[in-house]
């Protein structure tokens, strides 16, 4: 790992580039990037124009920029700003956004531009699936969850009262601005829960960077240019090359949803509101993984305690007895929901377990009974 000590105005542009053949694009990290998004729009796509996507609380921040940036060049079509929140993520919402860009006469040739987080990667990149049979996205993620994950690999999509994302489409976007410079405006709440995303490169895959993780991770919510660079560089490498041996998630790419299992469960009961934010679900389902694991046999003992001290250092929550308010959900309810997971085949629930930090493992090799028993003990003995 470089030693993070550079300061913002030295650090280049790095590049990750993710090879899909005819559907290959890049990801760009670097700061002030959403100022430069028009020269990048006109080098890259020549006459094109561009429609941003964006919601209330990031045009607050970003928009006036890069709509600044797209109009010096005559490429900026119009906007539309979105409620925020992961609600957003319906068909009310789909729909609306879909006609507002067909009434900016959108065509073919021409960009949706997704500015902001997750939601609105997720929804503006299923719309531009859906719009006129698919047009082409660019991704200009604002939060670090949206950088390191869900800006890259051209998963789109909404949310039902059934689950989580179940539906969706496989839409890559054609290019990916991370500008670290924005994620100065996130709250540190929503830092957090993007890091959960970052720590799970380490556990999937990487032991060497989780123990950087473990060393560095005050300075990356210190936003040192450098080491923000150095996190983001390496989570979207990582997914890169997973998302270049498996696309569409019918084997390695699975890996990526180490904790999502339990934590889409939990989004889904605290009804994907703010008490429970997706990276933040994702801890928690992370350190449940790595407590079943332990459980099993599958990792050495004091490995789940190890992933837990770090989340929990950065201010993640790591149990169900840690999310806000009153109420726990009802394990039966909870395997329901779990039974809902994209991944269930022929019945049968998928997981990824740990072998190690930095070894994990898709199986099917697990009994519902036990799952159903595991989910017991943590609602009724977590604390």
């Amino acid at each position: 790992m470089a030693s993070p000590e550079m300061p913002a105005a030295a650090l280049p542009d790095r590049t990750v580039h993710v090879d899909l053949g005819d559907r290959a694009y890049d990801v760009l990290v670097g700061p002030d990037l959403v100022a430069r998004a028009g020269d990048m729009v006109v080098s890259r796509f020549g006459k094109a124009r561009a429609a941003i996507v964006t919601d209330e609380n990031v045009a607050k921040h970003h928009l006036a920029t890069l709509e600044s940036s797209l109009r010096t060049f005559d490429r900026h079509l119009g906007t539309i700003i979105m409620p925020p929140g992961e609600g957003t993520k319906c068909f009310a919402e789909l729909a609306r956004l879909s006609e507002s860009l067909l009434a900016l006469k959108l065509e073919r040739g021409d960009l949706i531009v997704a500015l902001g987080g997750g939601v609105i990667g997720d929804l503006a990149g299923f719309a531009a699936a859906i719009l006129r049979r698919g047009v082409r996205f660019v991704q200009i993620p604002t939060s670090l969850l949206a950088q390191v994950d869900s800006s890259v690999g051209g998963k789109t999509g909404i949310n039902t009262p059934q689950g989580k994302n179940l539906i969706g489409a496989f839409h890559q976007p054609s290019l990916v601005l991370a500008d670290t410079k924005a994620l100065s405006t996130l709250p540190v709440r929503e830092m957090r829960a993007g890091y959960a995303e970052v720590a799970k490169y380490g556990l999937l895959g990487d032991a060497r960077f989780f123990g950087w993780l473990e060393q560095n991770w005050q300075r990356l919510f210190g936003n040192d240019p450098a080491t923000l660079t150095e996190a983001i560089e390496v989570s979207i490498a990582a997914k890169a090359r997973i998302v270049e041996r498996d696309e569409t998630e019918t084997g390695d790419r699975m890996l990526l949803n180490l904790g999502h299992t339990f934590g889409h469960a939990l989004e889904a009961w605290a009804g994907y509101s703010s008490r429970l934010l997706h990276g933040e679900a994702v801890a928690i389902g992370m350190a449940q993984a790595a407590r079943f694991s332990e459980e099993r046999g599958l990792c050495p003992a004091g490995t789940a305690a190890r992933v837990e001290k770090h989340l929990r250092a950065v201010g993640l929550p790591t149990r169900v007895a840690h999310i806000p308010g009153p109420d726990r959900p009802d394990p039966k309810a909870l395997f329901a929901l779990m039974q809902q997971d994209k991944k269930v085949q022929s019945g049968r629930l998928t997981f990824i377990l740990m072998r190690a930090i930095g070894d994990a493992f898709v199986t099917r090799e697990v009994e519902p009974e036990d799952v159903a028993a595991f989910l017991e003990r943590e609602v009724v003995l977590s604390g």
